[in-house]
């Protein structure tokens, strides 16, 4: 008898840790596609708690070419000597929202498979300028975004930070949301925001003249990446 009870709670003990006839439930990983959708949607409709605005509602595929990577991982890709394209932002940026459709078109139209997403929303420095004049880190950037300052500075635009009654000052580079980089061998080709100069508002309905122009800026940098380079380089423009 009492073999037969020892049997019967090693075969308890068994079953309970590796799960005598049942499969796994846990839930599976989502792919970088699924979570940039998620993502992004989730803001469609809400309201901008900054300003009172609502943000632009977007519609991203289930199959798009967004992969998620770090600032560290972008700077080790650079300095490998890779070739990629890399889109900086963050989902509650409404100017990052604007350039997500005509971004989607021009890949799809290029066949591009691959874009790097990071999030710059806080990894980047914050900059004022003091009673004198003078520039004050009120934010520390990150390691790996300051390292991606000195890689990308060939096509970064100026810092410029507003103080006072309407003075400017440049306090170095800075990656914008939206920025759209291609890289080729480790080095940064061109440059855009994607944002087209007649979009005055981020929150403003976009026309059909807004929406060809980001396309052309997009289509441009992406060019670099897919070859296109006699008409798309840092020294010719598009």
């Amino acid at each position: 008898m009492k073999k037969v009870v020892y049997g019967l709670l090693i075969g308890i003990l068994v079953c309970g840790l590796v799960g005598c006839g049942k499969t796994s439930t846990s839930p599976e990983k989502k792919t970088d596609a699924a979570q940039f959708k998620e993502e992004y949607e989730s803001l469609n409709g809400e309201e901008n708690s900054s300003n009172g605005k609502t943000y632009r509602s977007v519609s991203i595929p289930e199959e798009n070419p967004f992969v998620y990577e770090t600032a560290e991982g972008i700077v080790e890709r650079m300095e490998k000597g890779e070739s990629f394209l890399v889109y900086f932002g963050f989902k509650s940026c409404p100017w990052c929202r604007s350039i997500l459709a005509p971004m989607l078109e021009v890949a799809n139209d290029l066949s591009v498979e691959k874009i790097y997403y990071v999030d710059v929303k806080e990894i980047r420095d914050t900059i004022t300028i003091d009673k004198e004049g003078n520039p004050v880190t009120t934010k520390e950037g990150s390691e790996g975004y300051n390292r991606l300052l000195e890689l990308l500075e060939p096509v970064l635009e100026d810092y410029e930070v507003s103080y006072g009654e309407g003075e400017t000052q440049v306090v170095g580079k800075r990656i914008y949301a939206p920025n759209v980089i291609a890289v080729l061998s480790g080095k940064p080709e061109k440059m855009t925001s994607g944002i087209s100069e007649q979009e005055t508002d981020p929150y403003m309905e976009l026309s059909d003249e807004i929406l060809e122009d980001s396309y052309s800026q997009l289509e441009c940098v992406f060019k670099c990446f897919t070859g296109d380079t006699k008409t798309c380089s840092l020294e010719k423009g598009c």
